[in-house]
């Protein structure tokens, strides 16, 4: 057998297993593309996140009271922040696809030597930076704004790269799926905005009847602005190892699809 034959038997490829250049090329791609424009994928989230919190705090105002111990402003942030890191994340992996696919450029990502698995790791790795860069300034701004740091910055570290992950691969999903920009409009009307919204963003579990409690714990999304509360002011509606292991499978659930989709084409090839 030569030699080219028993490499291709044992998948081994001309550039190795994985193609390093091949797959940071594309996570440079994806992390370029919403630096290049960051008055709309990094300011804009910090501007609307303090708009938000400036609206909940001024129009329910102190009468509000403690919530689960602290203050609502403080409650509110986390919420927020994970919020929007559930929004850009899922919105850098979905736009570069559905981009590409609508002006006709999808096959410059098809046809170069990246295995499925790579080109899932690429969008994910863009996803998350982007997710990860809208939390660490937000984070910065609720820190100099209120005098108080992480209670646990470590979990919320965590929490906020799981929630990236979920977010890039269903953002993934959505962009090959949708066929053009209405139907991903929809998606994200109809699908993403009413998970982050009804998952405990701005209220506690604790105080809502025992059905809708019950739905909004089946709601992955609600661990991961549980788990981000949990990390920044240290208190949240269940256990952060709870949380942890459902984002986890959430994550292995949704990277699996991803992958399949891309690594066979779904949708994509001609």
């Amino acid at each position: 057998m030569s030699d080219i034959g028993h490499e291709r038997d044992l998948g081994i490829r001309r550039f190795g297993r994985v193609n390093w250049l091949g797959l940071f090329t594309l996570v440079e791609r994806e992390i370029r593309r919403f630096t290049a424009v960051w008055t709309q994928t990094l300011l804009a989230p910090l501007v609307t996140a303090g708009l938000f919190l400036m609206i909940f705090t001024l129009a329910i105002g102190p009468q509000r009271g403690d919530v689960m111990g602290v203050p609502f402003a403080a409650f509110l942030a986390p919420g927020i922040m994970m919020m929007s890191v559930i929004q850009n994340a899922f919105a850098n992996a979905s736009s570069s696809i559905m981009v590409s696919k609508v002006q006709g450029n999808i096959v410059d990502t098809l046809m170069p030597p990246l295995s499925g698995t790579e080109l899932t790791v690429g969008y994910l790795c863009g996803a998350t930076a982007r997710g990860l860069a809208v939390a660490v300034t937000i984070a910065l701004a609720i820190t100099v704004l209120t005098g108080t740091a992480p209670a646990h910055p470590v979990v919320a570290l965590v929490f906020v790269l799981l929630g990236s992950v979920v977010m890039g691969g269903l953002g993934i999903i959505a962009a090959v799926f949708a066929q053009k920009f209405d139907q991903m409009a929809a998606i994200t009307n109809f699908i993403i905005t009413p998970l982050a919204f009804l998952s405990g963003t701005f209220y506690s579990v604790e105080g809502l009847p025992r059905g809708l409690a019950i739905v909004t714990h089946l709601n992955p999304v609600f661990y991961l602005i549980d788990g981000v509360r949990y990390g920044m002011i240290g208190v949240s509606d269940s256990s952060a190892w709870l949380g942890g292991a459902v984002c986890l499978l959430a994550c292995a659930v949704v990277v699996g699809i991803a992958r399949w989709m891309l690594r066979s084409g779904y949708r994509l090839k001609p």
